[in-house]
């Protein structure tokens, strides 16, 4: 913005020099150049006069003779000759004319003009004052040199004024520049903070335009009031996580006590009314997971994206053997920056996911590459997938494809990825099943730190691909319902 300012100044600045100093130059070069000729047709002129009193009556020889040494003092070449194209006066250098424009200017008794090296030549005829036509001729030939100096000077003049003006008009430019710009600048630091996490951020309002000032207030309102409204939200999650446990993990104990003293049928609706516990137990923990998730007041970290893959791979590879499911990653190197260990929540939410909608046989692929500006995470599995209604409502809380299921899931995941200026989309497995896609920002890999974990043991394979294949045969285990 500072330089768009800076080259607007200069260059409308530069117009009306141009449109202003340069007509005005030509103009006052054209008209010295006029005024030189004038008088040099002028100075011919009083030579002619003084040459008539000469050639016409012969007297006056004295003042033809001091007038031709004045005319020679000043630089010019004068030369007067008579009807029979003799000369009868001229300075020691005399002007370069020819007999043929001589005879031409004394038949057309017209005064001629022309430029001759680096002088203006005027021709002028000595009139009689008898009227009897041109009695001789007067040469007059004027260094134009001062002339060009004159313009020259000029020129510099205007050229040294229209540098001057401009480099005031750069140092004004610069100056509005930053004075406008520089609390932009402030402004766009302070909602990338703010965006990124820092609720605390406030961008400077003291500086610049009344309406920067404005602005730049407007947003530390706003900044300030959703701060407000994030911080109740965290302490009333807190609070309410803290009120519902207690009584939960009480209720829990005593259906325990009172199982272990009923009879088989009882024992039976406990175990039951122990089930739904559980199940609430695991909605409060997914509440507190999406408050966190959408709790962006978290520094963001450089995350290799295809070592964290490979990291949880290994973590979940038990929990899939078990249930004879294969677990895939077609990984490249690639980097992101997200709050640390919100990775790691979000590849944790869709590996479950998946394992719990898997028969066994089912795979689970997990890609990461780069594309364009964008780190891309990919998990696809040949399951039950979803209907495009449920695709659509997918991420909204407690959308869950079945009643066994909390439906916080995927909420959590779209939560954690937005809050990373990332996006998260379903669409369908060729062949049926459901992919999620998580797109982030991309980022280069730290060089000071080192490389992430990488899933190792007996149970990595790697094939020609490059791919991971993780298997192990293992019982098959009852699945859940997808979030």
């Amino acid at each position: 913005m500072a330089r768009r300012i800076v080259l607007a100044v200069l260059a409308l600045v530069a117009a009306v020099l141009a449109v202003v100093a340069v007509p005005l130059g030509l103009i006052t070069a054209h008209q010295d150049a006029h005024d030189f000729r004038d008088e040099t047709i002028a100075a011919a002129s009083t030579l002619a006069n003084v040459a008539e009193e000469q050639l016409g009556d012969h007297s006056g020889a004295a003042a033809m003779s001091r007038t031709v040494r004045q005319f020679a003092a000043a630089g010019d070449q004068v030369s007067v000759t008579d009807l029979t194209g003799r000369r009868i006066a001229a300075s020691p250098v005399p002007p370069a004319a020819s007999a043929a424009q001589l005879r031409q200017a004394m038949a057309t008794d017209q005064t001629m003009t022309y430029q001759r090296g680096d002088r203006f030549v005027v021709i002028q005829p000595v009139r009689s004052d008898s009227g009897r036509g041109a009695i001789g001729v007067v040469v007059l030939a004027r260094l134009a040199t001062a002339i060009n100096e004159r313009v020259a000077v000029l020129w510099a003049v205007i050229a040294a004024v229209a540098t001057v003006g401009l480099l005031a008009a750069a140092l004004v430019a610069v100056a509005l520049a930053r004075w406008v710009s520089r609390p932009l600048r402030e402004l766009d630091g302070a909602a990338r903070a703010f965006g990124d996490g820092n609720l605390g951020t406030r961008s400077p309002d003291t500086a610049g335009p009344a309406e920067v000032r404005s602005l730049a207030a407007s947003f530390n309102q706003m900044a300030g009031r959703l701060e407000a409204l994030v911080r109740r939200h965290q302490v009333t999650m807190a609070d309410v996580s803290h009120q519902l446990r207690t009584p939960l993990a009480a209720l829990r104990l005593r259906l325990d006590l009172l199982a272990q003293d009923s009879d088989a049928e009882a024992a039976a609706e406990l175990a039951g009314a122990q089930e739904e516990i559980a199940r609430l137990s695991r909605l409060v923990n997914g509440l507190l997971a999406v408050a966190r998730a959408e709790n962006v007041d978290t520094p963001q970290v450089y995350q290799s994206v295809d070592e964290t893959i490979r990291t949880r791979i290994a973590v979940w590879q038990p929990t899939a053997d078990e249930r004879e499911v294969t677990m895939v990653g077609d990984l490249e190197p690639v980097g992101a920056r997200m709050g640390d260990g919100q990775l790691e929540q979000i590849l944790d939410n869709l590996i479950a996911n998946a394992l719990d909608v898997l028969r066994p046989g089912g795979t689970i692929r997990l890609a990461a590459l780069a594309e364009g500006d964008k780190a891309r995470i990919v998990v696809a599995d040949n399951g039950p997938g979803m209907s495009p209604a449920q695709q659509r409502a997918a991420f909204r809380r407690f959308a869950s494809g079945s009643a066994g299921g909390t439906g916080l899931g995927l909420a959590i995941v779209d939560r954690l990825t937005v809050s990373n200026g990332g996006s998260a989309r379903l669409s369908d497995t060729p062949g049926g099943g459901l992919t999620v896609t998580i797109e982030l920002r991309l980022a280069r890999r730290d060089r000071r730190s080192g490389r992430g974990l990488g899933a190792t043991g007996s149970s990595e394979k790697s094939d020609s691909t490059g791919e991971h294949r993780y298997r192990r045969p293992a019982p098959a285990a009852q699945s859940h319902p997808r979030d």
